[in-house]
């Protein structure tokens, strides 16, 4: 298995709110949330990691990252040798049962040095075929909707309509709608969904509840943000937590 990238390992728990100031890394990591949930600011946007979920960061990227809850971090550092098909952007990962025992052993040990080979080789198999995740939030990198894309994260409940966020913006409502979907990859409507059901999944996992998350995200009712998560997620977010259908 000499083929194998180099790899070191960090395990960690912080306090809610603990902020990891902007830094970098000449490996790549793979950040697993084995308990709690973690929100990643990086060069062109901001990533979500619930708990259960892992980030995958390219080597040399600086990042910062805001701990939305009580966070146990484990961490493999990968050399950029390794082969994945995402092994340069940044991208929550789904983690199967395999996957989270893999990066749990591998950080917290024991390892003998005849076995670490082969964790590690079933942990990059594993991360081939593992699903990429839409819990990223695109930044605008037009300044007039990045205000615009500021004050909507300041408030996300905020229920004004594309043709008064254009006016903010000093921009004819198509050419907003143009330029923001070329920015981000997501239309409006799109983009200020996912910020919502974003927010909407860290409270979740800080213990709060569905009801009173449904009203800070600006939905109606419990059921429509049900709805919208489903949507999005493909599952509820009882069955996204596991608790429930």
């Amino acid at each position: 298995m000499s083929d194998l990238p180099d790899i070191k390992t960090w395990a960690n728990d912080y306090p809610r709110g603990h902020v990891i100031a902007l830094h970098a890394h000449a490996f790549c990591q793979l950040v697993f949330a084995k308990r709690g949930a973690m929100r990643v600011k990086a060069r062109g946007g901001t990533w979500v990691v619930p708990p259960g979920r892992a980030l995958w960061m390219p080597a040399r990227e600086p990042h910062e990252v805001f701990c939305r809850t009580e966070v146990a971090m484990r961490t493999v550092y990968i050399s950029d040798s390794v082969r994945l098909p995402f092994v340069a952007s940044f991208a929550v990962l789904g983690v199967s049962a395999l996957m989270r025992e893999l990066i749990v052993r591998l950080v917290e040990g024991p390892v003998a040095d005849g076995t670490r080979p082969h964790l590690l080789a079933l942990l990059i198999a594993d991360l081939k075929t593992g699903p990429v995740m839409p819990l990223n939030l695109p930044e605008p990198a037009d300044e007039r909707l990045a205000r615009v894309a500021g004050l909507l994260m300041e408030d996300p409940a905020d229920r004004r309509g594309l043709d008064d966020w254009a006016a903010a913006a000093g921009m004819a409502r198509r050419s907003f709608a143009r330029r923001f979907a070329a920015d981000t990859g997501l239309s409006f409507g799109a983009w200020r969904r996912r910020l919502r059901l974003l927010g909407g999944i860290e409270r979740l996992a800080a213990g709060e509840p569905v009801t009173a998350v449904a009203l800070e995200a600006g939905y109606d009712s419990t059921s429509a943000f049900i709805h919208a998560f489903r949507r999005e997620f493909g599952v509820t977010p009882g069955r996204y937590f596991g608790a429930g259908p």
